[in-house]
């Protein structure tokens, strides 16, 4: 593998995917607009919307499209929340039904502005799709409000996740507002827990060496971690931090055989790998 490169100019063809809205994008899209849902697929500008939502799969994302921090990666608006919809949850477990799914995944702005940080919507959310579809694998995605951590553990998802997101040294940088102890700290207490499986994921091509790399992937594993996603960076717009190199199918493939030899479970790792794309398939991956 090399090591740190000059900083990325032109997109691969590795990245370059055809856009489509047939098959099942149009029902979605509806769906979620009828139902007044927020996804992370559309609000940080996922490159893999496109393919999900044609298979009929979407990531809801639950209090709102306005997160209380301003990480230097990701698109979605920043700004006050608003006050937590009572009536949010059975909509995502309505939608859970009507699409059909057999894995859901749900993940929320951060809501530093809330006293438990979004907690207690998170359980609410949880309970209500368990209620109307009882055999549907639920995911999270949540913040790092490890002091309410047992709120949503204690509504019993069968996958949590909280992203890394970068190795320590750039944490300052890319999540000011956030600490690599702190996201530990969060997978840690969630490992601990038992009758849960335990999700990271890292971003790669932000300005990191393949040592830091490394000694992230060892991180994430003594703190439980034991489903891991590896993905490559792309810059929302020219105001984020620039994307430093694009990391080749073939380096990912390699990251991902490390990552394994360590003990990871699942690993789902390459250039458009998202935390929660396929999550299903890395879900049953770890089992």
């Amino acid at each position: 593998m090399s090591g740190l490169q000059p900083k990325a100019q032109r997109l691969p063809k590795w990245m370059r995917r055809p856009i489509s809205t047939d098959e099942k994008y149009p029902d979605v899209s509806k769906l979620l607009a009828d139902l007044n849902l927020n996804t992370v697929c559309a609000s940080a500008n996922c490159p893999n919307r496109h393919e999900c939502w044609n298979s009929g799969t979407a990531t809801v994302m639950i209090l709102g499209d306005v997160c209380t921090r301003a990480c230097r990666f990701c698109a979605v608006k920043t700004g006050a929340g608003l006050s937590p919809d009572p009536d949010e949850p059975a909509r995502v477990a309505e939608a859970t039904e009507k699409l059909g799914l057999k894995h859901v995944v749900i993940t929320s702005v951060t809501r530093d502005d809330l006293p438990d940080g979004g907690a207690s919507a998170f359980a609410a959310t949880i309970r209500a799709v368990r209620e109307r579809t009882p055999d549907v694998v639920i995911e999270v995605l949540t913040p790092d409000f490890v002091d309410h951590l047992d709120t949503v553990l204690n509504a019993r998802p069968d996958v949590f996740n909280h992203n890394l997101e970068t190795v320590e040294r750039l944490q300052e940088t890319i999540r000011p507002q956030a600490s690599y102890e702190q996201s530990l700290a969060t997978l840690r207490k969630a490992s601990k827990w038992g009758g849960v499986q335990v999700k990271s994921g890292l971003m790669l091509g932000l300005g990191e060496t393949n040592e830091e790399i490394f000694q992230t992937l060892e991180d994430l594993y003594a703190a439980g971690v034991r489903l891991l996603t590896l993905g490559q960076y792309l810059a929302p717009t020219r105001k984020h931090h620039p994307v430093e190199r694009y990391i080749s199918p073939e380096e990912f493939d390699e990251l991902a055989e490390r990552a394994r030899a360590l003990g990871f479970d699942g690993v789902a790792a390459g250039p458009l790998v998202r935390s929660s794309y396929r999550a299903d398939d890395l879900a049953s991956a770890g089992k």
